[in-house]
């Protein structure tokens, strides 16, 4: 969630979960996965590499860092692991998108130096 500030602003009150999803999705093929995961209710780890063409330990690279930010979650299914995505991870993104949405265009007489 959001709080406005005194001075007009706002402040994220959850800024290392922001910062954490939006380091995740800093990098192409990791959208590039998200992507996939979304087009489907669940993916196997395989058929992650297959479609993004990366190397198995790069996909798995990828997956990692996107399970740390709890954007995608693997469950376990021998021998394979199915990856979901987590939509609920990205609540304090969307606020603070919705924030600078909401707060408009520049403000009228609003100085830049």
């Amino acid at each position: 969630m959001l709080d406005e500030s005194p001075n007009g602003g706002c402040e994220a009150v959850d800024g290392e979960a922001v910062a954490a999803v939006a380091k995740a999705l800093a990098h192409p093929a990791r959208v590039k996965i998200i992507g996939l995961l979304l087009s489907r209710a669940g993916c196997i780890g395989g058929d992650i590499v297959d479609e993004i063409g990366l190397a198995q330990s790069t996909v798995s690279e990828h997956l990692r860092i996107l399970k740390a930010a709890g954007l995608v979650v693997g469950t376990i299914e021998r021998p394979r692991i199915c990856y979901s995505l987590d939509p609920s991870v990205l609540a304090p993104l969307r606020a603070l998108i919705a924030s600078i949405e909401a707060h408009g265009g520049p403000q009228a007489g609003a100085v830049c130096a």
